[in-house]
């Protein structure tokens, strides 16, 4: 039985690897716009992994505010939550209250539902530059990259990343860092997180899901970091929509580079 057990986990688990070697979308980050932006995407039937170095994905959400768990969530986003069949109640006018920890188990349950796999304790150290193009992700194992070993990575191959790092914008630093390029900023930089301020912090993290470089997209949190706009605490409706968006303009993209 103890054989069973582990042949059991091994080749389960490298078959969804070596599967996902080469996939349509790779996301970086497991919180609730890179969660939202894999169930999309995997429900429009496209080849979708998402790569989260802590145990549990979820990001900022499960905590709720100041480990109080529960968040808020606006009226303009509660499509999002009734089709990914996640409960809340109404608190006033447009805002209504969600238990934090329901919600993040959902939106993780309803992305590998529609097809997604997610990767836990994994690390992304790198991205695939090609022909001036973000084209994959250089990834290990989170406690090699926390530890800084010496042990070379493995690499996934995508026709489009996202960074959905939240406030530190890993992925967009590193190709920026690290290529000599220019982002599709103001200053052609990452311009970093300012301080918080609700109304506009939701507002422009709508505004600022995009491409940011070719093959590069963000999400969440990460694009007001790319973009030099605001942070807006325990409040998602931003991230939700952050990420049905950025779904929809990968679609498109993928679409048009086919044809």
């Amino acid at each position: 039985m103890e054989q069973i057990v582990s042949a059991g986990i091994i080749d389960s688990y490298f078959k969804k690897l070596k599967e996902s070697l080469n996939v349509d979308v790779a996301i970086v980050g497991g919180g609730p716009s890179g969660l939202v932006a894999a169930y999309y995407l995997a429900k429009m039937g496209k080849k979708v992994s998402l790569y989260e170095r802590k145990l549990a994905p979820g990001g900022g959400m499960w905590g709720g505010a100041m480990m109080f768990n529960e968040i808020i969530v606006q009226r303009d986003a509660i499509h999002i939550l009734d089709e990914l069949k996640v409960e809340y109640k109404p608190y006033s006018e447009d805002f209504y209250t969600v238990d934090s920890v329901h919600a993040t188990a959902a939106l993780t349950y309803q992305a590998t539902k529609a097809g997604a796999n997610i990767f836990n304790c994994i690390s992304v150290e790198d991205v695939v530059f090609q022909n001036n193009r973000v084209s994959g992700l250089v990834i290990n194992w989170a406690p090699v990259h926390r530890e800084r070993m010496h042990v070379d990575p493995l690499v996934i191959i995508a026709k489009a990343v996202i960074d959905g790092t939240g406030h530190d914008c890993e992925v967009a630093r590193t190709l920026e860092r690290k290529n000599n390029i220019k982002l599709f900023t103001e200053t052609g930089s990452v311009m970093g997180e300012r301080s918080l301020s609700v109304d506009e912090a939701e507002r422009t993290t709508i505004e600022n899901t995009k491409e940011i470089f070719p093959g590069l997209f963000v999400s969440g949190m990460a694009s007001n970091g790319v973009s030099g706009s605001y942070r807006m605490g325990p409040i998602f409706g931003g991230m939700l929509l952050s990420g049905e968006k950025v779904a929809k303009l990968i679609a498109t993209t993928l679409s048009v580079s086919v044809q």
